[in-house]
């Protein structure tokens, strides 16, 4: 066996992804964050938080590689490398990003034959859900709301989702902004004004309150609340760039585009 023998994975997708490809005995330790594969929670120790991790504990581990994701695990990669491990951090914003950083990820554990057939399937839903959506007369309209206070719309990968999925993201332009801060809605009338047919609530591991959307200042003639339109899909199936993001959470944000389109005749 080459590659990496013993990985920290600080992040879920890296783990999920792992298991996926038949490589989780390489796995020493994972994120408490974990929830994919359920199992690895059971069979993986639990060092690390997001922003922050048992360096000690990690260390212990003897890792010959640490995975992490996202420029707010800088940090927390800092004191790592201090400590004297190989640290890999990766940053994928975008659809075409995730499957960039699968293909490496894979590579790294020698496991690439498996990547491409997984990668080639999940293209190929892709395809057709996309097919599907495009006979619709009319795409919904879709606010996807990652936090509530402030209000932060749809990360890259999300936004691309939904438009594969069959729907308009009523933020695409913020979606190119590559940090949260960078998604903040100020004004909150300004959703209503982009009349979404549908509100998505992913609040980024607590639960997504519709009821408490639905009863904000000005919003009770949105389409969606009008409608009784909102819905949640929960962070783990699709504020993680990797696979969950790819599969689940883009199956759940078609099959709410496609009942929204089959309600209205589509």
């Amino acid at each position: 066996m080459t590659g990496p023998q013993r990985i920290v994975c600080l992040t879920e997708e890296t783990t999920e992804w792992l298991y996926l490809l038949g490589e989780e005995h390489r796995i020493v330790g994972i994120s408490g964050y974990t929830v994919r594969p359920r199992r690895a929670r059971e069979e993986k120790p639990r060092v690390s938080a997001f922003l922050d991790g048992k360096i000690d504990k990690i260390v212990a581990l003897e890792p010959d590689l640490v995975i992490g994701f996202s420029d707010m695990q800088a940090a927390l990669a800092d004191k790592l490398i201090r400590a004297g491990l190989n640290v890999f951090i990766t940053n994928q914003r975008s659809v075409a990003e995730i499957f960039a950083t699968l293909r490496l990820v894979a590579g790294l554990v020698q496991a690439s034959d498996c990547a491409e057939a997984w990668i080639a399937a999940c293209q190929a839903r892709h395809a057709e859900i996309a097919a599907a959506s495009a006979a619709w007369p009319r795409r919904p309209r879709v606010y996807f709301e990652e936090w509530d206070d402030p209000m932060i719309s749809a990360i890259r990968w999300v936004s691309e989702l939904i438009v594969i999925a069959g729907g308009v993201d009523v933020f695409a332009e913020l979606g190119l902004m590559a940090g949260g801060k960078d998604r903040v809605v100020h004004d909150l009338a300004e959703p209503p004004r982009r009349a979404p047919d549908l509100i998505v609530g992913s609040w980024c591991g607590k639960k997504f309150r519709g009821a408490n959307v639905a009863a904000r200042a000005g919003w009770q003639d949105v389409p969606a609340v009008a409608g009784g339109e909102l819905h949640e899909i929960k962070s783990c199936d699709i504020l993680q760039p990797g696979p969950a993001a790819l599969t689940d959470g883009l199956e759940q944000l078609h099959r709410l585009c496609a009942g929204w389109a089959a309600r209205r005749g589509g």
